[in-house]
């Protein structure tokens, strides 16, 4: 279990984070609305695992990515960015495969997505994601890696070798049924990796496409009832909810304005890394997460020129 007022104690290591997944093109309309009316568009880097893992290096902390790109004109520009943002590339597998995009509604609620997949997938346990894990204090996915083969081998295995390594473990439970295969039950899947990890963060849509329509604390209790250690229900404009089973804890949201809900939870996910591996308490690493998603959403696109950790922390009075 894990308790709120906790401090995580690590290993010392060369790196702190290390996020494993999908790295794809955002396509984001220009203006508000369905995506049946957006006429333009503008690509931006995503991936949840990468927006974290940037998010987390501007915020402070030594962070990497490991993920699949294709060898294309996409997978440079994704790559390059990376670079410019000055990340270590030496994860990224270049294959041939067309690198992955996601084409969204520009929107103040939660974002709609059509997904168009090849080359993140594609993703293998080489020898540079192995030296990457040892080297790392957590590590982070998505349900983007495990609904695919091979990578969900990849992130079994992972798994495996970071529970001996004893790294904390970060799982987004955003569950969609169109990045699984037709006829897989992804569903029952996503459950069986709850026990096996540490932490948990479902947004109130995720744990309804999960579970199917209940009240939040009925769904925090399924998650539990699942073996999670610790959950985090994000709300929107509602807060968040966390529990560990024995404590259960409301927060509020910090956001004050909203330009675009793109990569919120990605945000979240980078302030409370961040925080929980600099020796803050779950507590305070939770309201520093919610801090930098207040921050992220005055801003266009998933990534956006986040201050450190330290600034955030003052202007919010934390």
């Amino acid at each position: 279990m894990i308790h709120l007022e906790d401090r995580f104690t690590f290993e010392a290591a060369p790196n702190d984070l290390l996020t494993i997944g999908e790295l794809l093109v955002d396509m984001i309309a220009n203006e508000y609305g369905e995506e049946a009316r957006g006429d333009e568009y503008t690509r931006f880097p995503g991936g949840s695992p990468s927006n974290i893992a940037m998010n987390a290096s501007k915020l402070g902390i030594r962070s990497r990515v490991v993920s699949a790109v294709g060898q294309d004109g996409l997978g440079t520009f994704l790559t390059q960015r990376l670079e410019a943002a000055g990340m270590n590339t030496d994860g990224i597998q270049r294959v041939d495969a067309a690198t992955s995009l996601v084409v969204l509604t520009k929107s103040q609620a939660s974002p709609i997505p059509i997904f168009y997949r090849d080359a993140d997938y594609r993703l293998t346990y080489d020898a540079k994601l192995g030296q990457a894990l040892e080297q790392s204090k957590a590590v982070h996915f998505s349900c983007w890696p495990i609904s695919r083969e091979p990578s969900r081998r990849v992130i079994e295995r992972v798994m495996e070798e970071a529970r001996k390594r004893g790294l904390l473990i970060g799982f987004d439970p955003n569950y969609h049924r169109m990045i699984w295969q037709p006829g897989e039950d992804g569903v029952e899947y996503v459950k069986s990796i709850i026990p096996k990890v540490d932490i948990v963060k479902p947004s109130e849509d995720d744990a309804e496409r999960l579970f199917g329509m209940a009240d939040p604390f009925k769904q925090i209790d399924r998650f539990l009832d699942l073996g999670a250690k610790l959950v985090i229900m994000t709300l929107g404009k509602q807060g968040a909810i966390v529990s560990n089973g024995n404590e259960t804890v409301s927060f509020s949201t910090l956001a004050t304005e909203v330009v675009d809900t793109t990569g919120a939870g990605d945000a979240f996910w980078s302030g409370f890394y961040a925080a929980l591996l600099q020796n803050f308490t779950v507590r305070e690493s939770l309201n520093l997460g919610f801090a930098v998603s207040a921050y992220k959403l005055k801003h266009l696109g998933a990534v956006v020129d986040l201050p450190k950790l330290e600034v955030i922390k003052a202007q919010f009075g934390l």
